[in-house]
């Protein structure tokens, strides 16, 4: 076991549910200071303690994001580590525009802004420290064009450009890590979803096999085979086990940068 991750200090937006909330817990678990934030700041109450001050924040408002990156430091000393998580994915086709593009709009707003803004709220501190770590949150979608995801896949695109620009422009100073999840279903992102064919895309000729495996995993009587990640069959990542491996990429000597990696079950389903 690693233990890099004791006594640095971690931002993570998005916090107050699914993936976020396990990166604040389990960070904090492991002797990680945390500043947790998320526009939902009555879910966090129950995540502030001695490691974690939590603070309600809309990522899309630089101002307020810049304020809660000063009480981190203020609080705690520095700012070694931010997590850009918070998104949303609001998949849909062209044709659905008339009831998609306000959140679509949004979702330009807090997929991209937000992880931009978040690295500028950090970028000073980490500067005049002489080091830092920005994890950003992106996604198989940002890989390659797929219909149905037109929007939330440029936005995951603009994070891998946004992550790979602030590695070339502060090397030796900032390490950058681009995160690319497949589908997590757990985290409650595909509650976003507008139009549920726009899911199909992704899943080409693996579509009846994803949904047939879906059925059983939150059926009555989950098999083993799809929900164990001891299984090579596993089939559908949970919000823990994938915070278990961002953190991976943060528990490094600060001399090592874990910068490009896709976290998948084994036996997921998604062609990218």
């Amino acid at each position: 076991m690693l233990n890099h991750l004791e006594g640095r200090t971690l931002i993570v937006t998005g916090a107050a549910g699914g993936f976020g909330r396990e990166l604040t817990m389990q960070a904090a678990a492991r002797g990680a200071n945390v500043g947790a934030c998320d526009i939902d700041e009555p879910a966090l109450a129950d995540l502030a303690g001695d490691r974690t001050i939590t603070g309600g924040v809309d990522v899309t408002d630089l101002g307020a994001m810049r304020s809660f990156a000063t009480r981190v430091t203020e609080r705690f000393g520095a700012i070694d580590v931010i997590i850009n998580n918070a998104g949303v994915m609001p998949l849909a086709f062209y044709a659905d525009h008339a009831m998609a593009a306000d959140a679509w709009s949004r979702c330009i707003d807090i997929n991209i802004k937000g992880v931009l803004h978040g690295i500028i709220a950090v970028h000073d501190q980490m500067m005049a420290q002489g080091r830092g770590h920005v994890v950003n949150i992106s996604s198989v979608f940002g890989n390659h064009p797929v219909a149905g995801s037109a929007v939330y896949g440029a936005t995951k695109a603009a994070v891998n450009v946004l992550s790979e620009s602030l590695r070339q422009e502060s090397l030796g100073a900032i390490k950058v890590t681009t995160i690319r999840p497949t589908g997590v279903p757990g985290t409650g992102l595909a509650a976003g979803v507008l139009n549920p064919e726009a899911i199909d895309p992704v899943l080409g000729t693996n579509r009846a096999q994803f949904y047939d495996k879906m059925t059983r995993i939150f059926g009555s009587d989950p098999p083993a085979d799809l929900t164990s990640p001891d299984s090579i069959g596993y089939a559908a990542m949970s919000p823990a086990l994938m915070a278990e491996q961002v953190l991976h990429t943060i528990d490094q000597p600060w001399g090592v940068s874990i910068s490009d990696i896709t976290i998948r079950a084994s036996n997921d389903d998604y062609l990218m």
